[in-house]
């Protein structure tokens, strides 16, 4: 267990990782090397132009003004300044709510952390019970703040049931708050939005099977007949996830034509080789550039060949369309009614939007999603309890005492004073860190099995399995596997009917672990997370060989998003570390404290400098934050009844029992009150907006407008993307940003025609290559718009 000098031995490690990474952070930022780093939004946003095309040699790289360094820290009020309504305007609803999230863990614990410290801490200290049982049971000096130094039967238990009721009022009020704040929010950020093609847009799965029919015919005579006054038209899906595999290949060749240039304009002198065999391992060595050339040259043919397969053979078309209108009001009767008698046929829902659009699960037939549904189930499940093993040996590195009692051979090495403090205090936290890094990515491998049809709804069910996971495995788990370690000698010589007493003590004996967890993730971890060493060292190794113009220096940036997945989780993790253990062991609600302090304000500068979101939920991902911190209430006040209970504490457990049944009350009055403003989209909202636009814009064209919205991959041609690349060639830079004369483009003469006589593509100053989904990018002066799964689209 896990001493105060334990504790203190990681307090140390943790605060000096986190100053070192945030002093690292403010020293790098202000260098003109690393501005695209740490700046990239407003790189892509026009907003500000690269500090090295003037001056020196020396001060294109490194910042020679020492007043900068004096002030190094400016990014702190800097990152404070901008008001909520400028991040909504500059990021999106989806990043203001989410800062809200840090803001909402403030309001809850500040309050509770000074009522705990001041009433419960000496409470429990006062009553000594576990001076008693140090002979019996592995114990350290945090317990004996905790409620397991409460004397059995003491009417000081009152006072922990007292300050429940008053933490859990005090969260519901905040929560109801919060709740009503975040839905009008949501509300007036819909009612601002302009035209957009996912409001007018149904994706119809399931289609049926006519003979003598095709698909297309089918959907256009069904809506004709259905919905003749607002059916527009449709656009069909076809199964190219073939085509794309052989896309994403062509780009890798690509790329490695590129390189290969631009290695020879670096030595002329020299033409680059290259082996033809495994990863070019082994196998003749041939010229690069002509390799490379030729290889692109074969796989376009492939790629025209493919295409045409695509398009004439009927089996390539899936039983799926979107199905666009000519009114929003249109659009969400299709998109909210059952459109056949037979419910699983023709079922209809809110299209995501263009860019939220995941292809390859579109040709997931309809019938199988069931059966992939309860297969990934079974495989979470099977997953949760597999992690039990290596948490359970987590779990044997922070209790070492209960371990030497049963095994005494490991004590030579563990009682060496350093090693043991490393062990028990900063080890423990670190390793079940490190087992949970690959997990999202496991996680939402999962999800696209199942067959989601949007990134945003894919992202939403990662992070709902995420959720289950850390609250079985990180927090139910780490309890159970550390009492059984913890208490193993003590159960092996006691009766039966001690058990319950002894788990019951056991209990807040875990927060030594939760500490050392929260100091290691949410303290260190989060400085780290504002350095982006990986996205530094990548994009200077790239800058350094594969950039040769400002469109590659621009997809080297790289600025990521905020990864929704694993931080909300993660986040409402928080929330139950500190709802349980406010009442139980309420030394843990500091260290609680600075983790939201300091990730509010890390992910404020990320947010208004670094990420771009990939959508825009208009944060339709709040009735699961709410619902999680619901249920952390009810898993606390669950927790402290079978703990009280084991105190022999039968006059006061009872009062306990209405509380669950009080605050669930108030989540259901929370969902019907709210949450439909999350779900659903009014038929009087969707006619208001109508009229607007048929007052505002009478003449506009929406069949044009909605033409490209939804095309499908296989219509993209090369022909766009080679003139770019035409382009961007003849003015090559290098990493110095000089000019460079540029070699000639590789263009080939089998690029695919245009299939469909479709207006032009929305532009994409990112320019994705023809794989699989089109990537839209939407004027920049507004943030992007998104679906989230089946809610309804951002009007």
């Amino acid at each position: 267990m896990a001493t105060l000098a334990d504790i203190g031995v990681s307090a140390f490690i943790n605060i000096l990782s986190a100053f070192a990474f945030l002093l690292a952070f403010a020293l790098l930022r202000i260098q003109p090397i690393n501005d695209r780093v740490y700046f990239p939004k407003w790189y892509i946003d026009g907003g500000r132009n690269s500090p090295g095309r003037s001056g020196n040699f020396v001060t294109k790289f490194v910042n020679l003004n020492v007043k900068t360094y004096l002030t190094f820290l400016n990014w702190m009020p800097q990152a404070m300044r901008m008001s909520e309504s400028e991040i909504i305007n500059r990021a999106g609803l989806d990043s203001a709510v989410f800062l809200r999230i840090y803001t909402l863990g403030l309001k809850i614990f500040v309050p509770m952390t000074i009522v705990a410290l001041l009433i419960l801490i000496p409470v429990n200290v006062s009553s000594g019970t576990l001076f008693f049982l140090r002979k019996e049971l592995v114990v350290s000096d945090i317990d004996k703040l905790s409620i397991s130094n409460v004397q059995p039967k003491s009417i000081r238990f009152f006072v922990h049931i007292a300050l429940e009721y008053l933490f859990t009022f005090w969260t519901c009020y905040l929560l109801f708050k919060e709740y009503n704040n975040v839905a009008s929010m949501r509300l007036n950020f819909l009612a601002s939005q302009r035209r957009r093609a996912e409001q007018f847009t149904v994706v119809v799965r399931n289609v049926p099977h006519v003979s003598g029919r095709s698909i297309s015919d089918t959907v256009d005579q069904f809506f004709k007949t259905n919905h003749p006054d607002h059916y527009l038209f449709h656009q069909g899906v076809y199964n190219a996830n073939k085509y794309a595999k052989l896309v994403r290949r062509r780009d890798r060749l690509q790329n490695w034509l590129d390189y290969n240039q631009l290695k020879f304009e670096r030595q002329p002198d020299k033409r680059p080789t290259t082996k033809t065999g495994f990863f070019g391992l082994w196998g003749s060595k041939v010229d690069a550039i002509d390799y490379y050339k030729q290889q692109i040259k074969d796989l376009n043919k492939r790629l025209t060949l493919e295409q045409q397969k695509i398009i004439k053979e009927p089996k390539s078309i899936l039983p799926v369309a979107f199905v666009s209108f000519k009114s929003r009001w249109g659009a969400a009767v299709c998109a909210q009614t059952q459109q056949s008698k037979n419910p699983t046929l023709w079922l209809t829902n809110w299209a995501p939007e263009p860019r939220d659009v995941y292809w390859p699960n579109l040709a997931i037939p309809f019938v199988s999603l069931t059966i992939r549904k309860l297969i990934i189930s079974l495989s979470v499940f099977a997953l949760v309890f597999f992690y039990m093993i290596p948490i359970a040996f987590v779990q044997s590195l922070a209790n070492l005492e209960g371990l030497e009692k049963v095994a005494p051979f490991l004590r030579p090495v563990i009682e060496l004073k350093f090693i043991k403090s490393f062990l028990q205090g900063f080890l423990p936290g670190l390793a079940l860190k490190i087992f949970l890094l690959i997990l999202p990515t496991i996680l939402m491998i999962m999800s696209k099995i199942e067959g989601h049809i949007a990134l945003s709804t894919l992202e939403r069910r990662a992070a709902a399995k995420y959720y289950y996971f850390m609250l079985v495995n990180v927090f139910l788990g780490s309890i159970v596997t550390g009492t059984a370690f913890e208490q193993l000698y003590s159960f092996l010589h006691q009766s039966p009917t001690q058990f319950p007493r002894t788990i019951g003590v056991s209990i807040p004996m875990k927060a030594t672990f939760f500490i050392t967890y929260i100091m290691v993730d949410g303290w260190a971890g989060i400085a780290g997370e504002i350095l982006r060493l990986k996205p530094l060292v990548i994009y200077h190794l790239k800058n350094m060989f594969l950039v040769k113009t400002e469109r590659d220096r621009e997809k080297a940036m790289d600025p990521g998003s905020v990864d929704f997945p694993e931080t909300i989780p993660s986040l409402q993790l928080y929330f139950l570390l500190g709802i349980v253990y406010a009442v139980v062991t309420p030394i843990l609600l500091p260290f609680i404290l600075v983790f939201f302090a300091l990730a509010y304000l890390v992910y404020r500068h990320q947010i208004i400098n670094v990420y771009i979101q990939q959508y825009e939920s208009a944060a339709a991902f709040w009735p699961h934050v709410h619902g999680r911190i619901i249920a952390s209430l009810v898993i606390s006040q669950l927790l402290l009844m079978g703990l009280l209970s084991t105190k022999e504490a039968a006059n006061s457990t009872p009062l306990l029992v209405i509380l669950p049944v009080l605050t669930l009350s108030f989540h259901k009055y929370c969902k019907h009150r709210f949450e439909p403003a999350f779900r659903k989209y009014p038929l009087e909202e969707a006619m208001v907006k109508d009229i607007m636009d048929r007052t505002t814009e009478p003449e506009q064209d929406l069949k044009a407008y909605l033409a490209d919205a939804y095309l499908h991959p296989i219509f993209q041609t090369f022909e766009v993307e080679e003139e770019e690349m035409v382009q961007v060639r003849a003015v090559r830079v290098d990493k110095n940003q000089s000019q460079a004369n540029a070699p000639t483009s590789v263009t080939s003469s089998s690029s695919p025609p245009h299939l469909v006589d479709h207006p032009t593509s929305p532009p994409d100053h990112h320019t994705s290559h023809p794989t699989s989904p089109p990537q839209y990018q939407y004027p920049s002066g507004s943030p992007p718009q998104h679906t989230s799964g089946s809610t309804f689209p951002n009007y």
